[in-house]
């Protein structure tokens, strides 16, 4: 399990879209206290899909082989297939130019709660849901699982939080850099979310039909 939650969280704190928009936010009007909502709803979202996960397995995990230990991998078997389709399609079809949301101009006057909304809507909930059917593995009697869910929320967030501190202690700095990262991300965007999709993917469907067959 401890793996798996490195490698998904790695892939959520990895995604360019959101990380993209996330710097567009830090960068408008009031955009530390943007950036505050929005981090602020993203790990909400991730604890709170955890912890339904929790309540439905009671923090135990399911017998080997049971109903419930092969439906989640089924799922996370799914999930991988869909990434990894999404991932070959993307690839095939080559980088195309791409027209900025409208969306994004209008940084500038989004409240904290449309920038929380952001957070939420942003997450890149297909990853976030391999995750979740990873955490009913998870066995709540065991200190080192909490530090494991600990841990894949702040990795998950690790990117969004560097930048906010950085913007917060640094401005000056920040912008130059993060609007020089941004456009390096938009520049390889598409080739970042094909071998995201792509690797996570792969993963996901081996360990899974490994754990089913075994």
């Amino acid at each position: 399990m401890v793996l798996d939650l490195l490698l998904i969280g790695l892939a959520i704190t990895l995604g360019p879209v959101h990380n993209t928009a996330f710097i567009l936010l830090l960068s408008a009007e009031k955009g530390v206290r943007k950036g505050v909502a929005f981090i602020l709803a993203w790990l909400a979202s991730l604890v709170v899909v955890i912890a339904c996960v929790l309540l439905i397995t009671g923090g135990k995990p399911p017998a080997h082989q049971s109903a419930s230990s092969t439906a989640a991998l089924a799922v996370k078997l799914a999930l991988g297939l869909g990434m990894v389709i999404y991932g070959e399609r993307k690839r095939r079809r080559g980088k195309r130019p791409r027209k900025p949301p409208k969306w994004l101009a209008r940084l500038d006057s989004v409240s904290g709660w449309t920038a929380a909304g952001m957070g939420v809507l942003l997450q890149p909930w297909g990853v976030v849901g391999a995750g979740a059917a990873t955490v009913v593995q998870a066995d709540l009697s065991e200190a080192a699982t909490y530090l494991s869910l600990v841990g894949y929320c702040l990795l998950a967030t690790a990117s969004l939080l560097v930048m906010e501190l950085y913007t917060t202690f640094k401005p000056v700095a920040a912008q130059a850099r993060l609007g020089a990262l941004h456009d390096w991300i938009a520049g390889h965007q598409d080739q970042a979310i094909v071998s995201l999709s792509l690797g996570l993917g792969l993963w996901l469907m081996a360990k899974s039909i490994l754990q089913l067959v075994n």
